[in-house]
C-alpha cells in the first residue's frame, strides 16, 4: 500500500436530530427517524514527515513507563490535534505498538484535560490501520478540528468577535470544557470523521469513501461507544456516516467481543467487527431510506435554549424505570411507535405529493408530545420538562409552525421545529424568542436562558471529502 507522505486529507460528517424514537432506538424491537444536519464537524489530517521506525513497543525493555526510551522520545513520531476555535485545546500523544497483537496505543505528553473521544479516535483508527496497512509506520501526523458554529451556544467572546474573518468558524474564546453544547451531536460526529480521515489518508484514495462506507461505519461505532463506556443505540454515529435514515439499531453483542486496546489479541478482533468477519457477531443495524430528505416546501430549524442535559444518566434513569414497571413502560413505548411509523410514512408521503398539507404531520408530532409528557411524569426524568413544554406550545402556535419536539433522550437540548420553508416565518420565531421568558415553575429544576435560532438546517448527506480552501487561517 502506497505512503502518501506529502498529503492532506480533509473529510467532515454531519450532527444530528432523532425526530423520533427517543429511548425507543435503544430496543432492536423499535425504530428512530433520524435527520442529518448541515451543520458538521471537520478533520483534517496533514503528514508532517514520514517515520523511519515502528513505534515503540509497549512492555519490551526498551519501553519506560511513559512509553518510550530517551532516545526514542527524542525521535518518535507523534501526533498533533488542535481545536483552534477552544482556549488551549491541544493534545500531543506519542505512538506506542502494543505487545501481544494488543493494537496501537496513544498517550498524552503535554499538560492538560485530556480528551477520550480523540484518544479513542486515534487507538481504535490507527490499530485497524496497523493491521492492514503495509507499511506500520504512521509518521508524524498534524490533526485540526474544526466545529460548524452552531454545535455551541454563542460566547461572550464569539458575540463580541462575530465571524471571524479568517473564514466561516469561530473562535469561541473559552476552554472547550467550558463551552456549551447545543446537542447536535458533537461527539459522534467527531469520532466519525477523525476515524475516517485517518483511515482514508494512509489506506485508501478520498474518491473511495462511498465503497468505505459500512467499514468507516463499523469502526466508527466501536470507537465511540468505547469512548462513551457503554454500548450506545448508535443512531448519531449512523447518521455521520450515511445521512438522514431510518434507523434500527445494532445488536450490541456486536461490540462487546472486543475488549480494550492493550489486550492481547486487541487488533484481530477490532478487524473483524470493522470488516463484519466474525459469523458469530454479523452486523445487523438497519439504516432505511438513506438520504431521506423533508417534503417540498417544509423546513426543520432547531432553537437552541442554553441549558443542557446530561444524556447517559437520563438514559439510565429510563431503561430502570421500564425494567421496573414493564407493563406500563411497554404500552408506552407500542404507543409511540406506531405513532412515529405513522409520522415517517406521513413525511415520505409528503415528499411525493406535498400538495395535501402538512396537519397530519402537526397532529402526529402532537400525539408523539403526549406520549412523551406521559413517560417524563412517569420515568421521573426531564425528557420533555415543563419549561420545555411551555416553549413548545408558544412556538406551535406561530403561524407557519408544523410543530417541535424535544429530540433525542430530551431535556434541556436545543428544540427541533418543523415548519413551512418560508422566511417570514423564520422572522415570527424570531419575533417570539428576542422576548422570551418563562413564566413557569419547570419539575426538575431547569432554567431557559436566553432562546435563539440555531442557523442550522435539514442536510441529509453522511460523510464526506472536503476542499481545504475553507479551512484558510486555521490550518
Amino acid at each position: 500500500m502506497s505512503y502518501r507522505s506529502s498529503a492532506t486529507t480533509a473529510v467532515s460528517a454531519p450532527g444530528k436530530v432523532l425526530l423520533t424514537g427517543g429511548y425507543l432506538v435503544l430496543d432492536r424491537n423499535f425504530t428512530g427517524t433520524v435527520f442529518a444536519l448541515d451543520a458538521r464537524i471537520h478533520v483534517v489530517v496533514e503528514q508532517l514527515r514520514k517515520g523511519h521506525r515502528r513505534a515503540p513497543s509497549v512492555g519490551s525493555e526498551a519501553v519506560d513507563n511513559g512509553g518510550a526510551t530517551k532516545h526514542e522520545k527524542e525521535n518518535e513520531d507523534s501526533i498533533v490535534v488542535r481545536s483552534p476555535q477552544f482556549v488551549g485545546a491541544v493534545w500531543e500523544y506519542s505512538i506506542a505498538r502494543c505487545e501481544n497483537a494488543g493494537g496501537i496505543k496513544v498517550m498524552q505528553k503535554n499538560e492538560g484535560r485530556g480528551n477520550p473521544f480523540v484518544e479513542t479516535s486515534l487507538n481504535f483508527a490507527l490499530t485497524y490501520i496497523s493491521y492492514v496497512a503495509d507499511s506500520k509506520d504512521f509518521g508524524s501526523l498534524s490533526i485540526t478540528i474544526l466545529a460548524d458554529n452552531d454545535y455551541y451556544s454563542e460566547t461572550a467572546f464569539s458575540k463580541a468577535s462575530g465571524q471571524n474573518a479568517a473564514g466561516k468558524f469561530v473562535n469561541f474564546g473559552v476552554p472547550l470544557h467550558e463551552a456549551h453544547k447545543t446537542g447536535l451531536g458533537s461527539s459522534a460526529a467527531l469520532v466519525t470523521a477523525l476515524v475516517s480521515a485517518l483511515v482514508i489518508h494512509r489506506t485508501m484514495q478520498p474518491d473511495d469513501i462511498g465503497a468505505a462506507r459500512d467499514k468507516l461505519h463499523n469502526l466508527a461505532q466501536a470507537a465511540h461507544c468505547a469512548a462513551q463506556g457503554k454500548v450506545g443505540s448508535g443512531f448519531d454515529v449512523a447518521a455521520a456516516v450515511y445521512g438522514s435514515c431510518l434507523y434500527r439499531r445494532f445488536s450490541p453483542s456486536i461490540l462487546e467481543s472486543i475488549g480494550d486496546v492493550g489486550t492481547a489479541g486487541f487488533e484481530e478482533r477490532l478487524f473483524k467487527v470493522v470488516e463484519d468477519a466474525d459469523p458469530e457477531h454479523p452486523w445487523d443495524t438497519e439504516c432505511l431510506d438513506f438520504g431521506m430528505t423533508l417534503p417540498r416546501g417544509m423546513q426543520m430549524v432547531l432553537c437552541d435554549v442554553e441549558c443542557g442535559s446530561q444524556t447517559p444518566s437520563m438514559v439510565k434513569k429510563v431503561l430502570e424505570w421500564r425494567k421496573q414497571t414493564p407493563q406500563e413502560a411497554d404500552l408506552l413505548w407500542d404507543a409511540l411507535q406506531s405513532n412515529n411509523e405513522r409520522l415517517c410514512l406521513e413525511l415520505k408521503q409528503l415528499s411525493q405529493n406535498s400538495e395535501k398539507g402538512f396537519g397530519d404531520v402537526r397532529d402526529l408530532i402532537q400525539r408523539s408530545r403526549n406520549h412523551i409528557r406521559s413517560m417524563t411524569a412517569k420515568s421521573g426524568v426531564p425528557i420533555e420538562p415543563k419549561v420545555q413544554t411551555e416553549l413548545l406550545d408558544a412556538i406551535s402556535e406561530v403561524e407557519g409552525v408544523v410543530g417541535g419536539v424535544v429530540p433525542g433522550a430530551g431535556g434541556y437540548d436545543a428544540l427541533a421545529v418543523l415548519i413551512r420553508d418560508d422566511p417570514e416565518v423564520i422572522e415570527r420565531l424570531n419575533t417570539l424568542f428576542a422576548t422570551w421568558e418563562s413564566k413557569v415553575d419547570d419539575d426538575f429544576g431547569g432554567k431557559i436562558g436566553q432562546v435563539r435560532l440555531l442557523g442550522v438546517r435539514h442536510g441529509s448527506r453522511g460523510l464526506e471529502n472536503e476542499s481545504l480552501e475553507q479551512y484558510r487561517g486555521w490550518l
